[in-house]
């Protein structure tokens, strides 16, 4: 019990700068879901379309930054700074070359945005916006990686008061040029895209200058960032950020599929799609924080080959988790009508989100719990397999149902979700038999 106390201290000590970053970084989404549902319905579903089309790189991006800090963690306890410079550069260029293929990929696109069956006028307002967006995800892709380092050497804090300070850039060249205050042009929803690129922009130079040159890290980062990576360590890097991309990837692609099947229904249900989805995404970022730090416990625990850590590790951040994810529940129960206002001002959506709260509040245990799971599997190397089980339970169980009760039964928006749900269920379970498992036969290992 002592050994779990010690551990979770210090999963927990490490989690709340990685909680808070993550909150930080959703907030420019939540800011600008909230900013230009003030413009109007139409608005919002196609910043939620052009979001939806754009998350697929932006998860691949996020399993660069997720094998970066899984090499970071375990050359940090290795005491290995080499490998911490190589893991940084090798995620550096690849999430350049990943920006660069999102843009061009998002401009030869253009002509096909009108056969997704979306309402026309929401594709009418799209392209400008979607353009803006796409090259900001270069910036954000970049972002990630670096912050995944620093997350790595346990160094959080500076980086998340960076990327924060992102947000509230975010938050003023919204109000500057969505409505033309201060003189600026009046842009409306092409001024929200603008205002996206710039503050990701300012953000990866943030967070760069401050890894490069900062006393606790400028001797584990790289000082040129664009040498070629020698081909075996980056088959290596590779390794870990394929599978941690698909990982994510089969997951966030059912709620990508899940937008735009809810976009066939109208702009009104993929509007409060959104909405619900904000809120839920918001929640998420707290145990997703904790899952991260997991990652770089188990990692440095791995890396040191103290494998008798593992066990206290994983029941620590498991009963951490449980106490957010009921938190929240009340939260979306009790606060679902104030938090369907908050954003719209037609009735009909807010009625649909109002519902999709009260799902969410189901399967909020669910997810948290597959993605703490995640983090710890993520720790240890083991990516292929727990990547299998999520396509699995989101693609051939989730969303079938999910579409059978959409449209078959006629329950409508409601009805995807309850499908998100099930697949979420499925690998909580599947993912967190497999953590107990695998850390259980480490622990074995660490004894003999």
């Amino acid at each position: 019990m002592s050994s779990i106390v010690r551990e979770g201290r210090a999963t927990l000590v490490l989690a709340l700068p990685l909680m808070a970053g993550q909150v930080s970084q959703m907030l420019m989404g939540l800011v600008d879901t909230y900013m230009i549902g003030k413009i109007g319905t139409v608005e919002l579903a196609a910043a939620t379309l052009a979001h939806s089309i754009l998350h697929l790189p932006l998860m691949v991006g996020i399993g660069i930054g997720i094998a970066v800090s899984v090499k970071v963690s375990q050359a940090r306890g290795a005491d290995d700074r080499q490998k911490a410079k190589s893991g940084l550069r090798d995620g550096f260029l690849l999430s350049l070359v990943l920006g660069a293929a999102t843009f061009v990929l998002s401009w030869l696109s253009m002509p096909l945005l009108p056969v997704l069956g979306q309402a026309p006028e929401v594709v009418e307002r799209l392209p400008v916006f979607f353009i803006l967006v796409s090259v900001s995800m270069t910036p954000a892709i970049v972002s990630m990686a670096v912050k995944n380092h620093s997350d790595g050497m346990a160094r959080p804090w500076p980086v998340f008061w960076i990327i924060f300070a992102g947000v509230w850039l975010n938050v003023f060249l919204n109000w500057l040029l969505i409505d033309g205050n201060w003189g600026a042009p009046e842009m409306g929803l092409e001024g929200a895209g603008l205002a996206t690129l710039l503050a990701r922009l300012a953000s990866m130079i943030g967070v760069m200058v401050w890894c490069r040159f900062s006393p606790d890290l400028k001797e584990w980062s790289p000082h040129r960032w664009f040498l070629k990576p020698e081909r075996k360590e980056l088959a290596e890097f590779w390794k870990i950020a394929w599978p941690a991309s698909l990982q994510v990837s089969a997951e966030m692609s059912a709620f990508i599929a899940a937008a735009l099947l809810i976009g066939t229904l109208g702009a009104a249900a993929l509007a409060a799609h959104q909405v619900a989805m904000m809120c839920v995404a918001t929640t998420f970022m707290v145990p997703l924080g904790i899952s991260m730090a997991l990652t770089v416990q188990i990692g440095e625990a791995k890396g040191a080959g103290n494998f008798t850590r593992m066990r206290p590790i994983v029941v620590s951040g498991w009963l951490m988790g449980l106490m957010v994810s009921l938190s929240f529940v009340g939260v979306f129960l009790w606060f679902d009508e104030a938090l369907a206002a908050s954003f719209l001002t037609e009735e009909g959506p807010m009625a649909m989100v109002v519902g999709l709260l009260a799902i969410a509040a189901i399967f909020q245990v669910a997810d948290h719990s597959q993605v703490l799971s995640s983090g710890v599997l993520r720790g240890m190397d083991d990516v292929k397999k727990p990547a299998l089980i999520m396509f699995t339970a989101h693609w051939l169980i989730g969303m079938p149902i999910g579409i059978d009760l959409a449209f078959r039964q006629g329950f409508g928006v409601e009805g995807i979700w309850w499908g998100l749900s099930i697949g979420l269920i499925v690998a909580a379970l599947l993912l967190g038999r497999r953590a107990w498992r695998m850390t259980g036969i480490r622990c074995r290992a660490g004894r003999i």
